[in-house]
């Protein structure tokens, strides 16, 4: 599932290429996603023109000039792809779960511009487009996630007030999009790593230091992953046709009883299940 670094290259390759492009043809394929389209989708997104892309968590909200958005969500396999009017490959550049050409089967929506068009694959169509009429509609639309873990009140009063008397496990409230917006499960396994905290550790036997390691390494990986263009599971690239690769990176996620990469650390890389999903971390440096 795409997470917030790579949702954020997603969106820097869409503001790059359809800023101030209107669009002027809405195709839906299939209606049947996550939440359905609604049948008037394709002409409340005609004729509207993008002011700018930008994100929140692991939404891609397209502005337009008239104050109103539309929110995508990638889900678990969604991927957007742009192809440009003479690109006769159909090749994309926005793609990271996917090869760079266009898959045959699956795509669902195709929002076309003069020159370019923007075509969503989901196989698994947990993803979804909602159009949002105002800046209050989607303030509100959003009033339920918790903070990015770049935003300010992401900070150490935040964590010690929400974990007071928290039986839940760190690694659990990492992935809680009410707690904290767009880390996923890769990305939470390697910020407790470098956080030197076991993910079984419960919220509230957690201290002031715990608690700001947890807040500097959340935001220390997700920005070295956005600098190396997210995790790729096979080939993504981006608008300057490079590869994601902070996969290069990781020092747990993955790498099940392989040696610690600490320093001094004779340890060993365990992988165990916590709320159904897998989670990788070391069996002495995290305690």
């Amino acid at each position: 599932m795409p997470e917030l670094p790579e949702v954020e290259i997603v969106k820097q390759s869409l503001d790059q290429k359809i800023q101030q492009k209107k669009i002027k043809k809405v195709i839906i394929k299939n209606r049947n996603l996550r939440f359905k389209i609604p049948a008037k989708f394709e002409e409340l997104l005609k004729n509207k023109i993008i002011k700018k892309v930008t994100r929140f968590s692991k939404y891609i909200i397209l502005n337009f000039l008239d104050g109103s958005f539309c929110l995508i969500h990638l889900g678990m396999s969604g991927t957007i792809h742009l192809i440009t009017k003479n690109n006769l490959n159909k090749t994309t550049n926005t793609s990271f779960y996917n090869s760079s050409n266009l898959p045959k089967k699956h795509n669902h929506v195709e929002i076309q511009f003069e020159d370019i068009k923007i075509i969503y694959n989901d196989p698994r169509r947990f993803g979804f487009f909602r159009f949002v009429n105002n800046k209050q509609d989607l303030v509100i639309r959003f009033k339920h996630l918790g903070p990015e873990p770049f935003f300010k009140n992401f900070n150490l009063k935040y964590l010690l007030n929400y974990f007071l008397n928290k039986e839940k496990n760190i690694k659990s409230f990492l992935l809680d999009q009410k707690f904290v917006s767009g880390i996923g499960n890769i990305y939470a396994s390697e910020i407790l790593f470098f956080s030197k905290i076991n993910p079984k550790k419960i919220a509230k036997k957690l201290s002031k230091e715990e608690c700001k390691k947890i807040i500097l390494f959340s935001k220390k990986v997700l920005k070295k992953a956005i600098k190396k263009g997210g995790s790729s599971i096979r080939d993504f690239k981006n608008t300057s046709g490079q590869s994601g690769n902070f996969q290069k990176e990781f020092k747990v996620y993955q790498r099940e009883n392989l040696n610690c990469p600490r320093n001094k650390c004779n340890g060993k890389i365990k992988k165990i299940f916590l709320s159904n999903r897998s989670t990788f971390f070391c069996n002495i440096c995290q305690k």
